[in-house]
């Protein structure tokens, strides 16, 4: 998560930008990570979550993206939800292809002077109600 809070990182990234709606967790008392939809073209936006390392593996993660997709969704009405996951970060690929993310391509960004290889994936609004169905809290 230190990645996404760092100097440069995607809350300054993303602060400012307008259509932008950032989302903070807490996990007893503490900041357990957060998410992030930013409007892109109408009615499709780019998600973004980060989970603090102690706390993945324990459903924090699809916790946060449920609520956000749901906020996206029900909420802005988004169409369509984006998002990029390295090739190499497996348990979110898994999180994101159980919850309806298809992989639509792959890029090339670099981050800190490396070049990262991604899937990029997306969801619809359609796609995401008909495949999960709301949990209880």
């Amino acid at each position: 998560m230190d990645y996404a809070l760092r100097d440069g990182g995607w809350l300054d990234e993303f602060a400012n930008k307008p259509k932008t709606w950032i989302y903070v967790v807490l996990y007893e008392n503490k900041m357990a990570g957060f998410s992030l939809l930013s409007c892109l073209v109408e009615r499709i936006a780019e998600f973004r979550i980060a989970v603090h390392p102690s706390l993945t593996g324990k459903g924090i993660g699809r916790r946060i993206a449920r609520a956000t997709l749901e906020t996206g969704f029900g909420k802005l009405l988004m169409d369509r939800i984006y998002l990029i996951v390295r090739k190499n970060n497996y348990p979110a690929m898994n999180l994101y292809e159980s919850m309806g993310f298809k992989k639509i391509s792959e890029s090339v960004h670099t981050i800190q002077g490396q070049s990262i290889d991604f899937f990029d994936m997306d969801i619809t609004s359609e796609d995401f109600f008909r495949l999960n169905i709301k949990e209880a809290p």
